[in-house]
């Protein structure tokens, strides 16, 4: 399984709107082959950052970061770019096991 963490810091008059304008990306991952988890959460210290965490097969992960509506969330001039203050952080990282206790702890920094 492959995990990824990526931190959006949200361009604060956008910051509201933020579930919206990802909404069709969201939806477009979540119904992906080989999804297994997808979900945002808002950081209680920032309210402009906003963090996504996503589980994906081995190989689903690639397909999914090349899909079409990945690439144009993504784009410049995208939906999610043009709300960003800066390029997002992603941290990426390989579960070896089936459970989640065999994950062990992700920081995000």
């Amino acid at each position: 399984m492959i995990f990824i963490v990526v931190k959006f810091q949200v361009k604060p008059e956008k910051a509201e709107e933020w579930p919206q304008i990802t909404k069709e990306f969201t939806e477009a991952t979540r119904a992906e082959p080989g999804n297994k988890w997808f979900d945002w959460s808002r950081s209680l210290d920032d309210p402009n950052e906003y963090v996504l965490v996503e589980a994906f097969d081995d190989d689903a992960a690639e397909a999914h970061v090349k899909s079409d509506h990945f690439q144009q969330a993504t784009a410049d001039g995208g939906p999610m770019n043009s709300a960003l203050v800066s390029t997002p952080k992603i941290i990426s990282r390989q579960i070896d096991g089936e459970g989640w206790d065999e994950m062990g702890e992700l920081q995000v920094s």
